[in-house]
């Protein structure tokens, strides 16, 4: 790991520190349901869309009527986002005419933007309008997002609680984290994309003169049947427009991470500079980072929240740093022919292959560990060119339940689940009724738990094994053996876990694939937030127990160790002969003659 890696990556941890912790205390004040300084200009607008929707906010919900809530209200976005795109052709802000988008892909991508996955088959200026990307698309980015955050909210509450039935108001939690938290942040990271030269129109593309033209080839068949090389010049190039920098906006700040162009965040419309880049990075890990403090101060021990934070921050640095060294170590088969392999002024050496010039490797790599240990998905190089160990880093950062920093919401609540099995653990270990932040943990809660934990390793390999076998599934390969095997690894890992980035050598935008891996982003998602809004609602039942003599800390060195240890050996434990037969596999091939 080079000196500028360590530079980056401590620098890029500062700076979020200093940012989380102000905005984790106005989380709070949004999730207390009160005024939310600074923005008591927005109550009035608060107040008529509860008017409008005839909704009591301070109707307080069970855990059953608040999931209920939430699965109806997702069911009914996911019909219209399928809608917007089967009608497209039909509908306004069309510039390019572009065709309606077929039944499984809008089948695919209606599930994939609701459950915050924002998977993408497809190749958004080629296939998807401007109201289609601004309304349908970009709208969900809000919706999945604040969805995440009241369920973080509400599980939040069941551990603050005292012997209370309710957990909330989903309504107003969704309404709230949308107003006062995803719309305010979004505007002002547009606008500063804007800034770096993300563009933000309604234009039509634009056909430019290449300053140098193309020589290439078509082959057609000839008359015979033999195919002709034909030698054609291009001489020039359409260039995309669109309001990318609105969109890109809520994919980043909301975890989302579908791009409005294929390329994602290695597009220079949509990423143009170190400074978005390093920007970008801070936007995903925000909210997730922030939603530890707000934890803290809502339970009434900010210890809490630096506990749940620091292990996450663990689990990312070391992943980060195997990343790093992974990519800037020189390709062992290519050092033995003499490769030069990116030496020179700019980088130092290593697999620039499938990575943008302007970011390098250093914030290529990284960039990879946020999207994945965030459940985002957008990306900044290709990771299908990755070395194997760089490339399962991110698989793994997946595998482990989106909840090192994780989705907006998802990875707060993902990691409390984690926490509720380590003091499970260590209640067994000493022969005590498991306590968590006062709260007893007994059966039911486990059993939750166990849902929560084992439900998307049951998606991946159970996905993953079946499109193997199948040849609809292995038609999809472009890269046979282990490698292979990890690209279908990875779009299942990516899809369970609702994070959305892929190797990119898959093809999968065929029937198959779009819904194998719509099921897996659908129950990955909501599979996981039902049992999670359970436990919610059991904790809130009970009665706050004082901590005594025999409780164990839950906010010291101790407890960090034994939350890390716990995510590490189940999130690992589930997937090694997965990753053997992939990344590892790929890996020992680079050495064998």
């Amino acid at each position: 790991m080079t000196t500028q890696s360590m530079a980056l990556l401590g620098a890029f941890l500062a700076v979020l520190l200093a940012l989380a912790w102000p905005l984790g205390r106005q989380l709070a004040k949004v999730a207390e349901g009160g005024a939310v300084p600074g923005f008591g200009w927005l109550a009035p607008l608060e107040r008529l869309l509860y008017r409008a929707a005839g909704v009591s906010p301070g109707a307080g919900m069970g855990w059953q009527s608040y999931a209920r809530a939430l699965l109806v209200f997702n069911g009914l976005g996911a019909l219209f986002v399928y809608g917007a795109q089967r009608l497209q052709a039909f509908l306004p802000l069309n510039p390019q005419a572009l065709a309606n988008v077929s039944p499984d892909s809008s089948f695919n991508t209606a599930v994939s933007f609701v459950a915050n996955t924002n998977w993408q088959g497809y190749g958004g200026e080629q296939t998807m309008s401007y109201l289609t990307q601004m309304v349908a698309l970009a709208g969900q980015n809000f919706f999945s997002a604040a969805t995440g955050m009241a369920v973080a909210f509400a599980l939040i509450r069941g551990f603050s609680a005292r012997s209370a039935t309710s957990i909330g108001n989903f309504w107003a939690d969704l309404t709230r984290s949308t107003l006062y938290v995803l719309l305010p942040l979004s505007l002002l990271f547009a606008v500063f994309l804007m800034g770096q030269g993300v563009v933000q129109n309604f234009n039509s593309y634009q056909e430019v003169q290449l300053l140098d033209p193309v020589a290439y080839a078509v082959s057609t068949p000839g008359a015979d049947g033999k195919a002709i090389l034909e030698a054609k010049l291009a001489t020039t190039q359409t260039i995309a427009m669109g309001p990318v920098a609105s969109q890109e906006a809520i994919k980043l700040i909301g975890t989302n991470g579908g791009g409005f162009f294929n390329a994602n965040s290695a597009h220079p419309y949509e990423n143009p500079t170190a400074l978005s880049n390093f920007v970008q990075m801070l936007a995903i890990f925000l909210i997730p980072a922030a939603l530890c403090f707000t934890f803290g101060r809502m339970v009434g021990d900010p210890r809490q929240g630096w506990a749940v934070l620091a292990a996450m921050s663990l689990i990312f640095v070391v992943a980060a740093a195997v990343l790093m060294s992974a990519e800037q170590a020189v390709h062992p088969q290519l050092a033995a022919l003499g490769v030069d392999q990116g030496a020179g002024s700019f980088q130092a050496g290593g697999n620039m292959e499938g990575k943008e010039a302007r970011f390098g490797i250093a914030a290529s790599s990284l960039f990879a560990a946020v999207t994945t240990a965030a459940s985002c998905g957008a990306v900044n190089a290709m990771h299908d060119s990755f070395t194997p160990i760089g490339g399962m880093v991110p698989m793994l950062l997946m595998q482990l339940g989106e909840v090192v920093f994780g989705g907006v919401g998802s990875g707060l609540y993902g990691m409390l689940v984690f926490a509720i099995m380590a003091v499970f653990i260590a209640g067994l270990m000493i022969g005590r009724t498991p306590e968590y932040l006062g709260k007893k943990i007994q059966a039911y809660e486990m059993k939750m738990s166990a849902i929560v934990i084992l439900v998307t390793p049951l998606l991946v390999l159970s996905g993953t094994a079946l499109a193997v076998m199948l040849d609809a599934g292995r038609a999809g390969i472009s890269n046979p053996g282990a490698h292979g095997f990890s690209e279908i690894l990875y779009a299942f890992s990516s899809a369970a876990n609702n994070n959305g980035s892929a190797f990119a050598g898959l093809s999968a935008n065929t029937p198959f694939y779009n819904t194998m891996l719509a099921i897996a982003m659908w129950f990955g998602r909501f599979a996981v937030i039902v049992p999670v809004l359970a436990i919610a609602g059991a904790l809130a039942a009970k009665p706050r127990l004082q901590a005594n003599a025999g409780t164990m800390p839950t906010h010291g060195p101790v407890f960090v160790g034994l939350l890390v240890g716990v995510v590490m050996l189940v999130g690992v434990l589930n997937y090694v002969p997965a990753l053997a037969l992939g990344p590892v596999a790929e890996h020992l091939q680079l050495y064998t003659k």
